[in-house]
């Protein structure tokens, strides 16, 4: 009974103490587990903020590569830009040098032929080129009965004063006149006529239109060089009264100077909006709207020098030509040495003005109203400003000039 007593404590001291044994296995290896898992997570953790770290280094180099490409691609288009840009002056250079070069040459040729011919072109001191119409017969027929010479009276003017006046519009020879789009038509054939009667036209190569004064301008210079050696070339609408005396006498006081540019000058606004008299489609050129033109001759009647002839009828080819043939002129002469004279006795209004000057002996060497740009319904009244205006005693019988 001991025996088998003392079994049965030993075998509830063994339970309890297996029991120990096991809670203090389990505890460390619940313990241990945790321990590792902990490990794993702060593991995985590391692993995961190492790939992103990574990630971040490939996403960085690809940006900066891209970036790089990016800022290649763009230095490659900005040198290919300024390569243009570049290319693009050199061939503005070359070409202003080719034709500064072509305008030696033409000039060099142009007096070297003019000497080689001895005395071919007539020499004159001016050429007045009036500028007219198709339309225009009455106003020229007008001109006729005042201020400008014809027949024999005109023929002596230019042999003894050296004074070529012709009607410049239609490309005429002395009335300055043009050809119809329809050449040997209507038009034309009255030209010729009228021209066959009066023998006073100076006919262009060149279509006739209001919108191609600035053409037409630049080939009545072109024109008249080529046929005469002249000191000055003029340009007079057919609406404007002059007194060639007068005028021959104020051109006479630059001739000693080089590029003279002559006329009343003014500075207009420079009109945008469309359908407006005057209007300048390249406004824009001339800055912000409601800017001013430059100086300028006003168109009714202005006088060039010898050599700044000789250069628009050279360089014709590349002279920009604006709205307004006033402006066009002025334009060319812009960018040269050319001295600009503004003299208000080429702009003098109809009577009164110009009759009480006279009276006062400063004889007007051309008169009309500002506000027709000519003047006012001329084919009636051109003959009464004469009569008003007209120089009396200017000397144009004693007028003499130096060659």
């Amino acid at each position: 009974m001991r025996a088998k007593a003392a079994s049965g404590k030993a075998i509830i001291v063994l339970c309890l103490a297996s029991f120990l044994a096991g809670s203090l296995f389990m505890s460390r290896t619940l313990s241990r587990s945790y321990i590792f898992e902990e490990e794993d997570h702060h593991l995985t953790k590391h692993l995961s903020t190492k790939r992103l770290d990574i990630q971040k280094d490939c996403d960085e180099h690809k940006r900066k590569l891209i970036e790089s490409k990016s800022r290649d691609i763009i230095g490659e288009v900005s040198k290919t830009h300024q390569a243009v840009k570049s290319l693009e002056r050199t061939m503005s250079t070359l070409e202003m040098e080719l034709a500064a070069a072509r305008t030696s040459d033409r000039s060099s040729e142009f007096w070297s032929e003019r000497s080689a011919k001895n005395q071919s072109l007539q020499k004159v001191f001016a050429v007045i080129g009036i500028n007219t119409a198709f339309s225009s017969k009455k106003r020229r027929d007008s001109v006729r009965q005042t201020w400008m010479p014809t027949g024999e009276k005109l023929k002596k003017i230019e042999t003894e004063k050296g004074i070529v006046v012709r009607t410049f519009g239609f490309l005429f020879a002395r009335f300055v006149i043009g050809h119809s789009a329809t050449p040997g038509g209507v038009l034309d054939k009255a030209i010729d006529e009228e021209d066959s009667e009066h023998k006073d036209f100076l006919r262009l190569k060149h279509i006739e239109g209001y919108h191609q004064l600035s053409t037409k301008t630049r080939l009545y210079f072109s024109t008249a060089t080529a046929m005469y050696d002249a000191e000055y070339y003029v340009k007079v609408d057919d609406d404007v009264h002059v007194n060639l005396g007068m005028l021959v006498t104020t051109l006479a006081r630059y001739q000693s100077r080089p590029r003279i540019y002559i006329g009343c000058m003014k500075s207009g606004p420079v009109l945008s909006q469309k359908g407006v008299k005057y209007h300048e489609p390249e406004f824009w050129k001339f800055g912000e709207e409601g800017n001013k033109y430059f100086r300028h001759a006003t168109g009714q009647i202005y006088a060039i020098s010898k050599d700044l002839a000789v250069y628009i009828s050279t360089n014709q080819g590349i002279l920009h030509r604006y709205a307004n043939e006033d402006v066009s002129l002025g334009a060319w002469m812009l960018g040269l040495e050319v001295e600009h004279v503004d003299e208000r006795s080429m702009c003098c209004g109809t009577p009164p003005d110009c009759q009480w000057k006279a009276q006062a002996g400063n004889v007007c060497a051309a008169s009309f109203d500002w506000s027709c740009s000519g003047i006012c319904k001329s084919v009636d009244r051109m003959a009464r400003v004469h009569q008003a205006c007209a120089e009396r005693d200017t000397p144009l019988a004693n007028f003499r000039f130096l060659y």
